[in-house]
């Protein structure tokens, strides 16, 4: 169910706090010191008015000649790497030839239809925060008929999801059809946070929570250093802050020093939160919001 509530300005305050996580001092790598972050913002005495932007900056059209996985992108098709894909395995086409040769430009005058379908060269550009629930996946569609995020969010503008969290992963979710913002939040470069709670089958150890906020090893390289924080109210849980997003990083982290996750929700992406969002419930993003996402990945 869409919810409707309007969001209003983020608000800051200079000494920020978690509303929902214990105050007890985080395990971090030694060195230059890791910004924590809250996960429903902080208060602040002043309230700010958001700027309406002008209707004319809502349709951007591509420059004269881009890659054609960004134009795929851009389009909300899907995200580049998978129109990378898409055009790897002959589902792309430009005026009317396939095309399978992934540095490809097309221009704007370019006829291109991806599985038959033409695209979008100018759009409105729409960003969505989804509080995903459990047992749904972060797909446009599930061979084996389960939920998708696009079951709940249901809009007429095409858009695919920033990143991806796995079925049983609850937490913050966002989509949107601006293909340059959905490439670097995701892209470790950026290193745009992310703050997971999980729930463990067992206490988790400080020395393994020191382990893990140095960095430890996985099947496909070594963790960045992250933050680690346990709920000294109950130690089965934990906060973490990484900046990297592999798949099923989080699990993976715990499983390999012996932990099981049992459950596991994100309580923040970059600043947003899903405070006042109930499961399944989803609100589209503000100017401020979108303008301070684009400053934090170095978009103007």
């Amino acid at each position: 169910m869409k919810n409707n509530r309007k969001s209003g300005p983020s608000k800051k305050s200079s000494s920020p706090r978690r509303d929902d996580s214990p105050s007890s001092t985080p395990y971090q790598k030694r060195g230059p010191a890791t910004k924590r972050v809250t996960s429903g913002g902080s208060a602040s005495t002043s309230r700010t008015t958001a700027k309406k932007v002008p209707r004319k900056q809502d349709v951007q059209l591509q420059p004269e000649e881009v890659r054609l996985n960004k134009a795929i992108a851009d389009a909300g098709v899907a995200s580049r790497r998978h129109a990378d894909e898409l055009i790897r395995n002959g589902h792309v086409r430009i005026n009317g030839d396939v095309v399978t040769e992934l540095g490809t430009k097309v221009r704007i005058d370019d006829f291109v239809t991806v599985n038959g379908e033409p695209i979008t060269r100018n759009k409105h550009l729409t960003y969505v925060l989804l509080n995903k629930p459990k047992d749904t996946i972060a797909t446009s569609s599930d061979e084996k008929g389960r939920r998708t995020v696009f079951d709940l969010v249901r809009i007429h503008t095409r858009l695919f999801t920033v990143g991806r969290l796995d079925r049983n992963t609850t937490g913050v979710l966002l989509l949107t059809n601006d293909g340059d913002l959905a490439h670097r939040l995701t892209h470790p470069r950026y290193g745009v946070p992310r703050l997971y709670k999980a729930k463990l089958d067992k206490m988790l150890l400080p020395q393994h929570a020191r382990a893990i906020a140095a960095g430890v090893e996985l099947e496909d390289g070594p963790t960045q250093p992250s933050t680690v924080m346990i709920d000294p109210e109950d130690k089965t849980i934990a906060y973490l802050e990484i900046k990297e997003g592999r798949n099923r990083e989080v699990r993976r982290i715990f499983e390999s020093l012996g932990y099981e996750v049992t459950t596991l929700d994100r309580k923040q992406y970059a600043f947003l939160s899903t405070r006042g969002l109930k499961r399944g419930e989803y609100r589209h993003l503000t100017t401020d919001e979108v303008r301070e996402l684009r400053a934090l990945v170095k978009l103007t």
